[in-house]
């Protein structure tokens, strides 16, 4: 957000893409910031609609790439190489911040949210996106009929939160030919249940304001049938929160 230790997209974000900007992007509160200040993960999306945005990660290289395409295509997006849970900035400095499948990444999420509550100003608010911690398990399976569709989902361990396990993944959207060449990315997951996530925002001193549960329409799953899988179970919850204006 605020607070991003990734640029990249999520193979699933790719395909998803238009149905989470849709659904992350169409509450109230962006509707009119063209005069406001963000600190924002997706930060194309908010210069686009005339915020002065700061973008940052913990990666040198996705700033490197990020600040050459800011230079193709002029926006003013000030990119930092910054951490989530120690940001270089004064309080009380941003209208709000925006995080995009970075959070649940992280293991010290309560300094996360201290932080994003630190730099924005009374009444700002936070918005994030995470995998669904119902159905994002240490163990999870499609279970599918016949013809191959998914109709559930298995999931189990729901309470086990991981601190750390790695988890392998490639790049299924991928065309196979080029799959081939890949290598596996490690990643280390740390799962938190639905009442922690809750429970770790109130605490910071946000008040919840709109949770989300976006999933892709029927034009999406024509288009992209692997998608048909994100109809079943929410594969993406959408958070936002504010800070009190006193």
């Amino acid at each position: 957000p605020s607070v991003i230790p990734c640029c990249g997209d999520d193979p699933m974000i790719v395909l998803f893409k238009p149905s989470l900007y849709i659904s992350f992007f169409s509450y109230p509160p962006y509707t009119n910031f063209s005069r406001g200040r963000c600190l924002t993960h997706i930060g194309t999306e908010g210069a686009k609609c005339g915020a002065r945005v700061v973008a940052i990660d913990i990666s040198d290289s996705f700033i490197k790439y990020a600040k050459q395409s800011e230079k193709q295509e002029p926006l003013g997006i000030d990119y930092k190489v910054a951490s989530a849970v120690e940001l270089p900035f004064d309080a009380f400095k941003f209208d709000f911040a925006v995080g995009l499948m970075s959070f649940m990444d992280i293991p010290e999420i309560d300094r996360v949210l201290a932080e994003a509550y630190r730099v924005l100003k009374p009444g700002g608010f936070l918005q994030f996106s995470i995998e669904h911690p119902c159905f994002a398990t240490p163990h999870r399976r499609n279970l599918r009929n016949q013809e191959g569709l998914a109709y559930a989902v298995e999931v189990g361990d729901y309470f086990r939160n991981l601190q750390g396990e790695i988890s392998e993944w490639i790049f299924g959207a991928a065309p196979p030919e080029m799959r081939e060449g890949l290598r596996r990315f490690k990643t280390p997951r740390f799962t938190r249940t639905v009442s922690q996530w809750m429970n770790l925002i109130i605490k910071t001193g946000f008040v919840l304001e709109m949770i989300e549960e976006p999933y892709p329409s029927n034009e999406t799953v024509l288009k992209c049938p692997e998608m048909q899988d994100a109809q079943v179970v929410a594969y993406f919850l959408h958070i936002r929160s504010r800070k009190p204006k006193v």
